[in-house]
C-alpha cells in the first residue's frame, strides 16, 4: 500500500508530508483548493510526464517521493530483483526530481532509473480511476487475468501455461532438427568425402606426439651415421692417390726398411709403425661396425615423415589441430549419421509437437469454457451493482473471442475484452470509448467491487468518482468504496459528504494565502473536525446546526 507522500515545491505546495493507512482515505476541500495537485504529484512519482510548470514559482526544482509497502510476493519485487535493487526496511520509494526547465530524474530506493521503469513498477502498485485519466481496468490487456481471478481459474491458467511451454519447446526441438538436417543435406557431399578421407587416414589420439618423438630419434641416428661415415672417409679416402693413414704408415715403414745395414736404430720405429698400422686397421674395423650397427632405417624415417605430414595436411585442411582430428572424424560421422537417420528423427519430433499442440489446445479449451461460465457470473454480478450507481441503463458484457493461432499464448487462446453499453439500443463498446467520465468512474468502481479479490494492485485512487451525483447514488458510491477498501487501500478525491463519511481517514485540502503567495495545505482531521468538514460539504459556506446533525447521522451510519 501507499504509506507516505512527500512533496516539495510543486505548484502551490511548498512542503508537505502525508501518511496513509489501510482502508478508505478521502481528500476533501473546496473546488480549486489543490486536490488535483496531490494527484499530479503522485502521478509524477509514478513516472508521469514531467513539466517545468510543476515547479513552484521562484524555485529551481521540485521533488516528490512516494513510499509503498509491497506485500511478500508482489510483482513489484520481481521487477526490483531484475534490476538489482533491494528494499529498504521493506519499503519501496519512488522519487522524481523535476528542474524548472522541464528536465527530470527518477529514482527507485535512491537508485537512478529511467522514468519508464517508474511507470512499470508503479503500474503494479497503484491504479488511478478518474474522469479523464483511466489506467488499470481500462486496459484490455488486464481483462483476461481479472476474469480468471474472479472465476478462480488460476489452476486452469497454470495448466494452459505449462502446456503452452511444452508445445513451444517441442516446436523449437523440431525446428532445430529440421535445420540440422537441412544443413547436413547442404554439406552431404563434403561430409561423405571428409569422412571417407579421414577414415582412411585413421588418426589416433596422441599420434602426432609419438610420431614426432620417434622421428627425432631417427633423425639423431641419421646424424650419428653421417659423423661416423665422415670419420671413416678420413681414414679411407676415395682419392687413393692421396691415401689414408694406413697408406702413410705403410709408406713410412717401407722407406725405413731401405736403410742400409746396420739399421738397428730403425727397428724400434718400425715396431711402432707396425703397432700404429694395427691400431688404424682396428679403428677402421670398429668404425665400419658402428656404421653397420647404429645407422637408422631410412625407410622407417620416410614412413614416419609421410604419416606426420599427412596428418598435418589434414589438420590444415579442416582448420583444426592434429590432436583434434579423431574428434572431428567422430563429429562428422555423427552429422552424417544424423543425416541418414534424420527423416525418422524429424518424424518423431513432428509427432511430439503434434501431441503437445493437442495437449495445449485441450488445456486452453478447458480454460476458455471455464472463462465463458465465469463471464456469465461476472456479467450477472455487475448487473446487480450498476443500478444503485445510477447506471441502471448500462449493460456490461464480457467478450471472449478466439485469437488467431499466432496470438495463442500461455494465457490461452482467448481475447477477453470488457465492453459496456450505457444506453438502450447502443452496441457495447470498449469502456473508455463508450462511457462518459463520471459513468466510467462509477463503472470502474462497480468492477472493482466485484473484482477486488483478484486485483494484484494494492492501492486504488478515485478522482471525483461521485461527480454529478448525490443523495442515494452518492451513498451507494460510498458504500461500495468502503467494500473495496476492506481488501484494498483506497484513496478518493470527493465532494460528496456521503462518501467522506465512510472514510477511515479524512484529509482536508485548503488553499491559504501567505503574504502575497497562495499555498495549498493538507491536514488530517479528527472526529470533531470531520464533523465540521462534512457539515460544510452538506450546507456550503455557512454551517448550520442542522448540517452538523446531518453530519453526525452520516458519520454514525445513518441515512439522510
Amino acid at each position: 500500500m501507499l504509506a507516505s507522500l512527500a512533496i516539495r515545491d510543486v505548484v502551490l505546495i511548498e512542503r508537505l508530508d502525508l501518511s496513509f493507512g489501510p482502508g478508505l482515505t478521502v481528500l476533501t476541500g473546496e473546488t480549486g483548493a489543490g486536490k488535483s495537485i496531490l494527484l499530479d504529484s503522485l502521478g509524477l512519482a509514478c513516472g508521469a510526464r514531467a513539466e517545468g510548470g510543476l515547479v513552484r514559482a521562484g524555485q529551481a526544482q521540485c521533488s516528490v517521493a512516494a513510499t509503498f509497502l509491497p506485500p511478500a510476493g508482489h510483482p513489484a519485487l520481481a521487477i526490483l530483483d531484475e534490476q538489482g535493487i533491494g528494499l529498504e526496511d521493506d519499503a519501496l520509494v519512488l522519487r522524481r526530481v523535476v528542474q524548472a526547465d522541464g528536465r527530470s530524474r527518477a529514482f527507485l530506493n535512491d537508485q537512478p532509473v529511467a522514468a519508464g521503469l517508474l511507470r512499470r513498477v508503479s503500474a503494479t502498485l497503484v491504479e488511478v480511476q478518474g474522469q479523464h485519466d483511466q489506467v488499470g481496468l481500462a486496459d484490455p490487456a488486464t481483462h483476461a487475468g481479472l476474469l480468471d481471478a474472479f472465476g478462480g481459474l488460476e489452476g486452469r491458467r497454470v495448466a494452459a501455461a505449462s502446456a503452452f511451454a511444452a508445445w513451444r519447446g517441442a516446436e523449437r526441438a523440431l525446428a532445430a532438427a529440421r535445420e540440422a538436417i537441412a544443413a547436413a543435406q547442404r554439406d552431404e557431399e563434403f561430409l561423405r568425402h571428409a569422412v571417407e578421407e579421414l577414415s582412411a587416414l585413421a588418426p589416433e589420439e596422441g599420434e602426432e606426439e609419438e610420431l614426432s618423438r620417434e622421428r627425432q630419434i631417427l633423425q639423431q641416428g641419421e646424424r650419428r651415421a653421417e659423423i661416423i661415415s665422415g670419420a671413416l672417409a678420413e681414414m679411407q679416402p676415395r682419392d687413393r692417390r692421396r691415401g689414408g693413414p694406413a697408406d702413410a704408415l705403410r709408406g713410412a715403414a717401407r722407406a725405413l726398411e731401405r736403410l742400409p745395414p746396420p739399421n738397428e736404430e730403425a727397428q724400434p720405429i718400425l715396431a711402432l709403425l707396425g703397432t700404429a698400422q694395427d691400431a688404424v686397421a682396428e679403428a677402421e674395423a670398429l668404425l665400419e661396425r658402428l656404421l653397420q650397427e647404429g645407422g637408422p632405417d631410412p625407410r622407417r624415417l620416410e614412413v614416419l615423415e609421410d604419416r606426420l605430414f599427412g596428418l598435418r595436411a589434414a589438420a590444415r585442411k579442416h582448420s583444426v589441430a592434429v590432436v583434434e582430428l579423431p574428434t572431428l572424424l567422430e563429429n562428422l560421422k555423427e552429422r552424417l549419421g544424423a543425416l541418414d537417420a534424420g527423416t525418422g528423427r524429424v518424424a518423431a519430433l513432428e509427432a511430439e509437437a503434434k501431441q503437445a499442440r493437442a495437449a495445449y489446445t485441450e488445456a486452453a479449451g478447458a480454460l476458455s469454457a471455464a472463462r465463458r461460465e465465469a463471464a456469465k457470473r461476472l456479467e450477472a454480478a455487475l448487473a446487480k451493482e450498476l443500478p444503485p450507481l445510477k447506471l441502471d441503463r448500462a449493460r456490461f458484457v464480457v467478450e471472449i473471442a478466439l485469437r488467431e493461432e499466432s496470438g495463442w499464448g500461455p494465457d490461452g487462446m482467448d481475447r477477453v475484452t470488457f465492453l459496456v453499453s450505457t444506453n438502450p439500443g447502443q452496441a457495447p463498446g470498449r469502456l473508455e470509448k463508450i462511457a462518459s467520465g463520471g459513468e466510467l468512474s462509477r463503472l470502474m468502481l462497480a468492477l472493482k467491487v466485484v473484482l477486488a479479490r483478484g486485483s494484484p494492485v494494492p492501492t486504488l485512487v478515485f478522482d471525483e468518482v461521485d461527480a454529478g451525483i448525490g443523495g442515494a447514488t452518492a451513498a451507494a458510491v460510498g458504500e461500495r468504496l468502503s467494500r473495496v477498501a476492506e481488501r484494498l487501500q483506497v484513496l478518493v478525491v470527493t465532494h460528496s459528504p456521503q462518501v467522506a463519511a465512510r472514510a477511515a481517514q479524512q484529509l482536508r485540502v485548503a488553499k491559504k494565502v501567505k503574504g502575497e503567495r497562495a499555498a495549498t495545505l493538507v491536514e488530517p482531521l479528527d472526529r470533531r473536525e470531520r464533523r465540521e468538514e462534512i457539515a460544510r460539504m452538506l450546507a456550503g459556506e455557512r454551517v448550520t446546526d442542522a448540517a452538523r446533525a446531518a453530519a453526525d447521522s452520516l458519520l454514525t451510519g445513518g441515512l439522510l
